[in-house]
């Protein structure tokens, strides 16, 4: 069975509105008390518009008792309306992501709530959409009973009961509904119900846009957003454009008709009263402008998605003061993918030198020599770029025994990959979890080589190279590892020369015996 979602100690958690496919315009439950009113005072819920996502606000159910009134109370933090697939699935769209959150009340005496159950009725969605089971709950036809267990004051948790499947035939705003009811030992039962509704055509955009590289702090560039209606369907509600600028990136021009993540925005959601014909391609009539705003942002990326339910989603209070964003007809070709997306590159480089030392010591010693790399930035990685490596060619005259590492509890003896031939290079990939006790971002990652001198060559040296794709100084990408031999010490030989003495006196031995067996009688 599948974990349940834990829901954070607060009046309004964020799990209630949970992402799900296809989903639009929600808003808050009309949940209320299977109780008498005069037990539970009900309080009238709150209507705010958002979409169904992770970061939207839960919606705020009805109260079942007062704040602090020391009694135990349940409430759902579910959504009035959840649009369940797009009709131009069909039979083909799957959704498993309506949530239904039970929260109890914080009160006076921080009594748990004891043993609690929901049972949820799914056959008012007949005709509109097929239920299955997603294993988390007790399933006997369209019902499902979810065990809770014991709840704590001012927590809650969620469980996803149902899996959503489409139908054929089904027409943009078709619905139906869910109901559910919470019950506990030491609490009045709750109960709600959500609308599930069919959704208008999915839209599709060009995918992979034209990457820009080479881009500066405070440069700015632009793209142009394209949708495409290859569905059925009108848009009969208009459109709606959302799109998000990674870390480092901000959306510089702000339009009217849109609403933005903040005044230095890396988000926006933008409305078109445009009902997108079937078969009809747009584009946005002016580009819309990003700016590298991170000093030290090396790469970052701007995507788009379209909607045909335009519903602006949490997170989005600013609105913007410029000229109003139009859509006007285009070609359809190259448009048929979910997402628009730019890759960006900026000129911003990581600077890496090589960290050397000296094999000294002498023949036949195994010494342990630091090497590594030294991050001068000035850009920083975020996880997403690859961190690059160094190789090391060591000196003539010696071997590389091991490479060894910890990695948690564990560990290994070769941390970089070994050369196929002799006087090849050792590849050491610090992205690798080998290097993650050792690695520091923006300082020194380097690991111990345990190195054995086996001769003295004179004027012997290694090498060391580093390598990362945003490094643009290469004239410090290289540096020597010198080998500093001195001889061994004499009782290294001494029991070659004990070996040899009695080699020699065993020798000896022998040929006095054969002299004897063989001299005349």
């Amino acid at each position: 069975m599948s974990l349940p979602i834990r829901i954070p100690r607060r009046a309004a958690g964020q799990a209630a509105v949970v992402a799900a496919v296809f989903t639009t315009a929600v808003f808050t439950s009309g949940v209320t008390p299977a109780v008498a009113p005069a037990v539970v005072p009900a309080v009238a819920p709150a209507v705010a518009p958002a979409v169904v996502s992770a970061d939207a606000p839960a919606a705020v159910p009805a109260a079942v008792a007062d704040e602090g009134s020391g009694r135990v109370a349940m409430r759902f933090e579910t959504v009035e309306t959840y649009v369940m697939y797009s009709a131009d699935e069909g039979a083909g769209a799957s959704n498993d992501g309506f949530v239904v959150p039970v929260y109890v009340q914080a009160s006076k005496g921080g009594e748990p709530a004891r043993n609690v159950r929901v049972v949820v009725d799914a056959s008012g969605l007949a005709g509109v959409a097929r239920v299955g089971d997603t294993h988390m709950c007790e399933a006997e036809g369209p019902v499902f009973t979810c065990v809770y267990g014991d709840l704590q004051n001012g927590d809650g948790e969620s469980y996803s009961p149902l899996s959503l499947r489409g139908v054929d035939g089904v027409e943009p705003g078709d619905s139906g509904t869910v109901t559910y009811t919470a019950t506990a030992d030491n609490a009045p039962a709750v109960t709600g119900t959500t609308r599930m509704t069919v959704g208008g055509p999915r839209l599709s955009a060009p995918g992979q846009e034209k990457n820009v590289s080479g881009l500066a702090p405070g440069k700015s560039a632009h793209v142009t957003p394209r949708l495409a209606n290859h569905t059925r369907f009108p848009a009969n509600q208009g459109v709606a454009l959302k799109v998000d600028a990674s870390e480092g990136l901000t959306l510089s021009a702000l339009h009217s008709n849109c609403f933005y993540a903040g005044s230095a925005p890396t988000s926006a959601w933008c409305t078109f009263p445009t009902k997108a014909a079937p078969g009809a391609a747009y584009a946005a009539d002016a580009p819309l402008v990003y700016t590298v705003t991170g000093p030290r942002t090396l790469t970052g990326e701007v995507t788009y998605t379209w909607s045909s339910a335009p519903s602006r989603p949490a997170g989005h209070p600013v609105r913007g003061v410029g000229p109003p964003l139009g859509l006007v007809r285009t070609p359809a070709r190259g448009i048929g993918d979910g997402q628009g997306r730019v890759a960006v590159t900026t000129d911003v480089q990581v600077d890496y030198r090589p960290v050397t030392a000296t094999v000294r010591g002498r023949v036949g010693d195994t010494v342990h020599v630091r090497l590594g790399l030294e991050d001068l930035g000035p850009g920083r990685m975020t996880g997403d770029e690859e961190p690059g490596r160094f190789e090391v060619v060591p000196p003539e005259g010696t071997t590389v025994t091991s490479v060894p590492f910890r990695f948690e509890e564990d560990g290994g003896k070769w941390a970089c990959d070994r050369p196929e031939k002799p006087g090849g290079a050792f590849v050491c990939e610090i992205g690798r979890d080998q290097f993650y006790e050792v690695r520091h971002e923006g300082g020194t990652t380097a690991i111990d080589f345990h190195i054995r001198i086996d001769r003295q060559v004179a004027g012997a040296r290694g090498t060391i190279r580093t390598v990362n794709p945003y490094d643009r100084t290469p004239a410090n990408d290289v540096a020597v590892i010198p080998l500093d031999a001195s001889p061994a010490p004499p009782y290294r030989y001494a029991w070659a020369w004990a070996a040899g003495a009695l080699a020699v006196v065993l020798l000896a031995a022998v040929r006095l015996r054969r002299r004897r067996r063989a001299a005349p009688s």
